[in-house]
């Protein structure tokens, strides 16, 4: 009997439910932070792929402008062929389109933006974006170097 009474006595060990929820969920937040923090490459570039956005809507707008103002006449070398734009004050523009008529008098431009990985992707002299006329005559300004998948290109 004696033996009987001291199990009883014994304290049952173990966690409520109320713990076990509270631990699933502090390992869920926890987690869920973990996992934004793993990919901050896919953040960096969406990052970068938003400043391409704005510059190559710039440089468009620029030309765009300076078309107006010049009667519809587009700046020298804007062929029907994709090609990469010259850097302001390049030394030389050999094989890049000079767009050096837009920045000329600050009017239009002040300088032409690059590629925010510029260093890596853009040629020597290059900015990183290319630009062109389509089928119709219309200017096409495009980032190709733009990350996560993303197509990132304006026409006007």
């Amino acid at each position: 009997m004696n033996l009987i009474k001291t199990l009883k006595q014994q304290k049952q060990e173990g966690f409520t439910l109320l713990e076990v929820l509270l631990v699933v969920a502090i390992i869920a937040i926890l987690a869920g932070i973990v996992i934004i923090a793993i990919n901050p490459g896919k953040n960096l570039g969406d990052t970068r792929n938003s400043q391409r956005s704005a510059d190559v809507n710039t440089i468009l707008n620029a030309v765009y402008q300076y078309s107006l103002d010049n009667n519809g006449t587009v700046p020298a070398g804007i062929t029907s062929t994709a090609t990469e734009i010259c850097a302001t004050g390049a030394a030389s523009c050999t094989a890049l389109v000079d767009l050096s008529a837009i920045t000329a008098s600050e009017k239009y431009v002040v300088k032409i933006p690059q590629d925010p990985q510029c260093a890596t992707v853009c040629a020597t002299n290059g900015v990183g974006y290319k630009i062109n006329k389509d089928t119709s005559g219309r200017i096409v300004v495009a980032a190709p170097y733009a990350e996560n998948g993303k197509t990132i290109s304006v026409t006007k």
